[in-house]
């Protein structure tokens, strides 16, 4: 007999997110389980809606009309959140999808959890912290489809220019003043876009701002040391599970494919079997602090 998946319900806030990203994040949802309840809320006596009507039936999403009850403020957060309630004790769903970058639906996210449903976020690079955090993970919109196609270019062009540099003929890095060359983790200045925890970062958050965020360095350590073994290695699967049990936490949101790749990346870590389902991390200064150097 086929193992059930898990039940998901989407409730999308259409005021505050982009039509053009909904296939994006079916895609993503989909891996958490089966998306059997899709509602879009909004106004759609509003021609600014005229997007999401054009995929209405494209991906099987139910319009719940909101009039607004004053100017200048919608009502679209009241009706997904009764809603939410409604169908978290009717319907059952193991788990929510909330697309939206209002801070208003953090209550809202966190009874979810408490009532033992997982709660998935998509929302904008700008949306307020607290929400982020309350939800089981977040997932900044910038960081799927064209715009995560943007990092993959950046490699590519990063790839071609190691032999030439190696035979010689690459520029010197820094521009000649000085500057040092950029990091395994820096990108070429024209994929730079606002996206990410940090602030106007690049789609690839470079190493030196990955080091400076004290709050990453701290949570991507501590999951290291609560799952490594005797001799200080912890595979990188525990490590990841460890991350999405304390907090909102999704390597792209810097920039990065993989767990595996932002920790090499921020090169505080020593990395194992890369490459396979053993791959094993290591934190740099425990080790060394361990062999006594």
């Amino acid at each position: 007999m086929a193992e059930l998946q898990p039940r998901i319900a989407l409730l999308i806030d259409a005021d505050n997110a982009p039509a053009e990203k909904i296939d994006e994040i079916l895609t993503e949802l989909s891996t958490f389980g089966v998306i059997d309840i899709r509602r879009v809320y909004g106004n759609w006596t509003k021609h600014a809606l005229i997007g999401w009507q054009n995929k209405l039936l494209e991906y099987a999403l139910r319009p719940m009309q909101q009039f607004d009850y004053s100017k200048h403020k919608n009502a679209t957060d009241m009706a997904m959140t009764v809603d939410a309630m409604e169908l978290l004790y009717t319907e059952k769903p193991d788990a929510f999808g909330i697309v939206s970058s209002d801070a208003d639906f953090t209550p809202l996210v966190m009874h979810l959890r408490f009532k033992g449903a997982a709660v998935y976020g998509f929302g904008a690079a700008q949306t307020p912290k607290p929400f982020v955090n309350a939800c089981s993970r977040f997932l900044y919109l910038e960081a799927l489809g064209e715009d995560a196609v943007l990092e993959s270019a950046a490699e590519a062009v990063a790839a071609v220019a190691k032999p030439v540099a190696a035979a010689g003929a690459a520029p010197q890095q820094g521009g000649g003043n000085g500057a040092p060359p950029a990091g395994p983790g820096d990108k070429p200045a024209a994929t730079c876009v606002a996206v990410g925890p940090v602030e106007g970062s690049c789609l690839r958050v470079p190493r030196n701002q990955l080091r400076q965020d004290t709050r990453l360095m701290n949570l991507l350590r501590s999951a290291v040391n609560a799952t490594q073994d005797e001799d200080g290695w912890a595979r990188v699967g525990a490590v990841g599970t460890q991350i999405g049990n304390k907090a909102s936490f999704d390597a792209r949101n810097y920039g990065y494919a993989t767990l595996t790749k932002l920790l090499a990346a921020t090169q505080a870590f020593d990395l194992r079997d890369e490459g396979t389902s053993r791959v094993a991390v290591r934190d740099k200064r425990a080790a060394r602090a361990r062999s006594g150097n």
